[in-house]
């Protein structure tokens, strides 16, 4: 469910230039990185790339998610890591990703963990935004 723009509470900005070979930097100049092709698409890797930079805020937004899920649940979350993993390949309209979150939760049984990371799947903002266009995988380490 979208939300109204009224209802935003703080809005990201980041200009890219050369898109996938160039720079990006947000407007308060908290983030300004060269991105690059990965060598294994055939660019130099010495910069970021945007696959690195989703899976780094997925990652973010999905803890951050699971931090709410835990205090619903009253589960012991600490010490806790989530990693994003996001793949880029071909397919049939050009290039698509896929992403594997995987979650360590020391403090919380196997099954405790599994539950928490599918709930928080549900209401992390970029697993909403995902959901129906691209595979993601969930899975307790």
């Amino acid at each position: 469910m979208s939300i109204q723009q009224s209802d935003v509470l703080y809005t990201a900005v980041a200009t890219a230039e050369n898109g996938r070979d160039g720079r990006v930097a947000t407007n308060d100049g908290k983030l300004d990185v060269v991105v690059n092709p990965p060598k294994e698409m055939g660019g130099s890797g010495e910069g970021t790339n945007p696959e690195q930079l989703f899976a780094a805020g997925y990652s973010a937004c999905f803890q951050g998610a699971l931090g709410v899920v835990a205090r619903q649940e009253g589960a012991d979350i600490s010490g806790s890591t989530v990693t994003a993993e996001v793949g880029i390949g071909k397919n049939a309209d050009g290039f698509g990703i896929t992403v594997k979150i995987s979650a360590k939760i020391p403090n919380v049984s196997a099954a405790t963990a599994k539950e928490l990371i599918e709930k928080a799947h549900q209401v992390c903002p970029y697993s909403k935004a995902t959901r129906g266009n691209i595979t993601v995988d969930l899975d307790v380490a």
